[in-house]
């Protein structure tokens, strides 16, 4: 470390001692602050930590994570596809053909072509539940010049947007976007590519043909499902996951803590600190689960304080499926068993219409009770 360092890294840690409530919260950080409440962005390592998610190698770019770009293009494209649903009949054929992109088009129904898929990317009970959805989204337009109401689908608005609700109550494009969110983006980078088994791959040599070890590689992918730009949130966020972490970000510091973890990690590969990569991990799947939960828990608050039908549904379906998400959160960090989420979801029951502000607090008082 040069004198410059270390003249900076004094002036730092005497900035700390002087005010108690931000400063550096990483463990891992050479001037880790154990009193300090919010992480100000001094936090200094023995390897180099970039400012945003940019890392090379000999020159050229080392991150890769196209097939997460396009499912998440391919999931856009889906919720818009059901959000037409309001002004004319949907094919349940057509949105399964996209949900498994059939032909690698989705059987002419993206406007892109890949080689990759949503459905392999989640459990056979989860592939079976988003069809299901996707059937009721289909089913649900065949009503759509009628008015929703309770038993009857069709279609509600609130005055300056509308929506598309089965004969149960369920917006069926938010139900749809927030299992894409949970069962594939979540599972995916917090359970698949986070794994011990990924997390185990080789580090040592670079894949074939490309500019990244594998494990350098599989955090990519996991960085990916969480769509953010490399510079966020500088630049800010667009939608799914990272639109929610910047929604959540006045209370739980969830931009700063979701990117700074993803940037550590990454470069504590790099730098072969291991220990240093687990808590990172460790950091972003207790900050992702929060944020469904608190996500949830505002929804639900937005609910019981409208009049509204279009609103508070609209908002119900919002927070059934942050809830459900919930199911996706590594066993190691999981604030919810699967059998408490399980029992959460049903305290919503099968039709929203008949949700009382009473049933609305028991969720929010459950959520509160573990986040």
């Amino acid at each position: 470390m040069n004198l410059k360092t270390i003249f900076y890294a004094t002036l730092i840690i005497g900035s700390l001692a002087a005010c108690k409530k931000s400063g550096c919260t990483d463990e891992a950080a050479d001037n880790y602050n154990a009193k300090a409440k919010k992480d100000d962005g001094s936090c200094l390592y023995s390897y180099p930590v970039p400012n945003n998610y940019e890392f090379n190698r000999n020159g050229a770019t080392s991150v890769n994570y196209s097939g997460q770009t396009d499912r998440l293009n391919q999931l856009r494209e889906i919720v818009a596809k059901i959000e037409t649903g309001q002004t004319q009949s949907l094919n349940s054929v057509d949105l399964k053909d996209m949900f498994a992109n059939t032909n690698g088009n989705g059987n002419g129904n993206f406007s892109f072509t890949s080689s990759r898929q949503l459905k392999d990317k989640c459990f056979s009970i989860d592939q079976t539940l988003f069809e299901q959805w996707l059937d009721s989204a289909a089913l649900a337009s065949q009503s759509f010049a009628q008015t929703a109401s309770n038993g009857q689908a069709g279609l509600l608005s609130n005055g300056t947007s509308t929506y598309l609700f089965t004969s149960s109550g369920f917006d069926v494009k938010e139900i749809t976007e927030k299992l894409g969110m949970g069962a594939i983006f979540m599972y995916q980078a917090l359970n698949v590519y986070f794994g011990s088994t990924n997390m185990s791959a080789d580090n040592a040599s670079l894949v074939t043909g490309n500019n990244y070890t594998a494990m350098e590689h599989y955090w990519d992918e996991a960085f990916g499902y969480f769509g953010v730009d490399k510079n966020f949130p500088t630049v800010p966020a667009t939608d799914f996951w990272s639109e929610y972490c910047e929604a959540q970000n006045a209370s739980l510091n969830s931009n700063s803590i979701m990117m700074n973890n993803f940037i550590k990690g990454r470069a504590a590969i790099v730098a072969k600190k291991y220990t240093d990569r687990d808590e990172a991990i460790r950091q972003i799947s207790i900050m992702w689960e929060k944020i469904a939960a608190k996500q949830a828990i505002t929804y639900l608050e937005a609910a019981k304080n409208t009049a509204n039908d279009a609103t508070r549904l609209h908002k119900l379906s919002e927070a059934y499926g942050f809830v459900y998400s919930l199911r996706y959160a590594p066993t190691a960090t999981r604030k919810m068993t699967q059998t408490e989420v399980s029992n959460t979801i049903n305290l919503f029951g099968a039709n929203l219409w008949n949700l009382n502000v009473s049933d609305i607090n028991n969720i929010i008082t459950v959520l509160n009770s573990k986040y």
